[in-house]
Formats: structure tokens, C-alpha cells, sequence
């Protein structure tokens, strides 16, 4: 299980939006490895997540969600491999059965690429319906000095 905690940003019905934490250099180097370079690139893209969600939530309260492992690996099959796949039938296709110039052999390769894109685009849709809440935070609120202690 893919387990990550998350802030609650908006909340509208069953519709829940959480902020995606901005993306930090891991303990491991320090960025030495290029992780702190991205993070830098894209720190100031505001990303965020939409789930449905009948969970009682406020706005700021921290929540784990999690995504089984399975899915991550099936879709990133269909991701990498369907387009280069369908682009190799596509060429070899329009090679053999089809016998054309070599220029129209990258073109059907572009056009399968594309094809096996956006398969993968609709198979991914999906995606977003198979994360679970796993834990809800209580909102804690800031702790205070009292006068006398």
C-alpha cells in the first residue's frame, strides 16, 4: 500500500479536494541526485486532488489516504507500454501489409503512439476512484499559555 497524508483544501458536498504537498529532496542525499532540482522547477505549481468522498471533513484537516500497490503497476503498464506497443503494430503494419515510404512508417508509428496515449487516458480515469481514505486527523487546536502556569 501507497500511503501518503494530505490537507483537506476544499470541500464541496462529496466532492473533496486535498492540496498535494510540494515536492522535497529526500533524506537519502540531500538533492544531490536531482530530486531538489524538480522540486525547485515546479514548487511554485499548485497541484491539487479530487476525490468522492462520503467522510465528514473540514477544510485543513489532515487526512491518510492510500492506494494499493496493484494499481500503480497496472497503470503504468498501460501508460508506457500500450503506446510503444501499439506504435511497433502500427509501423510494422503500414510497412508490410500496407508497403508504404518510410516517412509514412513514422507517421503511423506517431499515430499509434497517439493511439495507445489516449487508451491509456481513458483506462487511468479510474485511477482517482480507487484511493481510500485510511485515517482522518482530528484538527488540534494551537496550544496556549495560560495566565498563571
Amino acid at each position: 500500500m501507497i500511503e501518503k497524508t494530505f490537507t483537506v483544501a476544499k470541500v464541496d458536498n462529496t466532492l473533496v479536494t486535498f492540496a498535494l504537498p510540494k515536492p522535497q529532496a529526500c533524506s537519502g542525499c540531500d538533492g544531490k541526485c536531482g530530486s531538489l532540482t524538480f522540486a525547485k522547477l515546479f514548487a511554485n505549481k499548485r497541484s491539487e486532488l479530487t476525490i468522492v468522498s462520503d467522510a465528514t471533513l473540514e477544510v485543513g484537516q489532515k487526512v491518510d489516504l492510500t492506494l494499493d500497490d496493484s494499481h500503480v503497476i497496472k497503470m503504468s503498464l498501460w501508460t508506457y507500454m500500450v503506446p510503444l506497443l501499439l506504435a511497433l503494430v502500427f509501423t510494422i503494419v503500414a510497412a508490410h501489409a500496407f508497403v508504404v515510404s518510410e516517412g509514412w512508417q513514422i507517421l503511423s508509428a506517431m499515430l499509434g503512439g497517439y493511439t495507445g496515449f489516449l487508451f491509456a487516458k481513458a483506462k487511468q480515469t479510474g485511477l482517482k476512484n480507487r484511493i481510500k481514505i485510511k485515517k482522518i486527523h482530528p484538527i488540534s487546536l494551537p496550544i496556549t499559555q495560560i495566565n498563571g502556569d
